[in-house]
């Protein structure tokens, strides 16, 4: 049988449990936050009140934490390239007439992703520290602009890169959160907390994806796991631009300030990895092929290759003037 067909037989063996994940792992609609549980109430008659003190607060934070800010924004508002590419993968049907568990998975995960974007660019806008048309110009690239994250159709390959990228995105915006607590924006902080809350949860379930599938086809899963990583795991908005600018130059720009700002590092790429060869007990695997097991040899000696590489590399320091946000981080 090809690698495809065993591929979406298990994707199929495995989608009556999906329901479950989703119980488990999401949060019903009427139960969620919502971006307006942290914003000003625009019927309210204290609206501009709000709106003066959410702007004075925003004044301390300084450039690289705006820069990486409207970054994260960014990257969560293209969702609709995210949501397109998961229902193409294999084994994710919503044509077949029914209701497929992976593709109300996917619809529903969405949903509740839809939500970061829409707090961070309301609050992005309120704040009067960025050039928000901008900001709306490299939205609309992002997603015009689409993305390639190297996994193409496969599922396998899909819930190793969303394992690891919803976790990224946790410690990004719970670091965030804690500079914002820091220079007295307990608004911004909160936000960016339940944000990242909401990532732990995601990152939770498509680990568990993973760990199920290697229940089923620990050879397959193994060979994907390492593939990906032999590629490394590219952001989902490497290919972030400015207006005028070319495909990846705004995100190479970003990724020195989140690295300035320690953010997101090199060094949580590798604890990322830790964590995923221990909880997937890559390192126990026994009864492989012979050529799973080669990349389950890999996948362990992976992070200490990794930390020799990590402690050699260096990062601009110098401080590149974005249009999303001017030097002194104001307009």
């Amino acid at each position: 049988m090809s690698i495809k067909n065993v591929r979406l037989e298990v994707m199929q063996a495995i989608e009556p449990k999906v329901e479950g994940f989703i119980d488990e792992f999401l949060i019903p609609t009427e139960k969620i936050w919502q971006p307006t549980d942290f914003l000003p109430d625009s019927q309210s008659d204290h609206f501009f009140d709000e709106v003066e003190k959410i702007r004075g607060e925003a004044k301390e934070l300084g450039y690289d934490f705006w820069v990486t800010l409207v970054a994260d924004t960014i990257t969560e508002e293209a969702l609709p390239t995210y949501e397109s590419w998961l229902m193409d993968v294999e084994g994710i049907d919503q044509h077949n007439g029914k209701e497929n568990g992976w593709s109300k998975w996917v619809r529903a995960w969405t949903a509740e992703e839809n939500r970061h974007g829409d707090v961070l660019n309301k609050y992005l806008y309120l704040s009067g520290r960025v050039n928000m048309r901008e900001i709306e110009i490299t939205t609309q690239h992002l997603i015009s602009d689409g993305f390639d994250i190297g996994t193409d159709r496969d599922p396998y390959k899909n819930f190793v890169y969303t394992t690891f990228q919803e976790l990224a995105t946790n410690i990004s915006h719970k670091r965030v959160g804690k500079m914002a607590r820091k220079k007295g924006n307990p608004l911004l902080a909160k936000m960016c907390t339940i944000i990242a809350g909401d990532e732990m949860r995601h990152h939770l379930a498509y680990r568990e994806f993973v760990k199920t599938i290697m229940g089923q086809d620990p050879d397959g899963m193994v060979l994907a796991f390492a593939d990906m990583m032999k590629k490394k795991i590219v952001m989902p908005a490497h290919f972030l631009r400015e207006s005028g600018g070319t495909i990846g130059e705004a995100f190479e720009q970003f990724s020195n300030c989140a690295q300035r700002l320690g953010v997101y590092t090199a060094q949580d790429y590798i604890d990322i990895l830790k964590k995923l060869n221990d909880y997937w007990d890559i390192g126990n695997l026994r009864g492989l092929s012979d050529q799973a097991d080669k990349a389950r040899v890999y996948l362990m000696k992976l992070p200490e290759r990794l930390q020799r590489i990590s402690e050699r590399m260096q990062f601009s320091q110098d401080q590149y003037t974005f249009k999303w946000v001017e030097a002194n981080g104001r307009l």
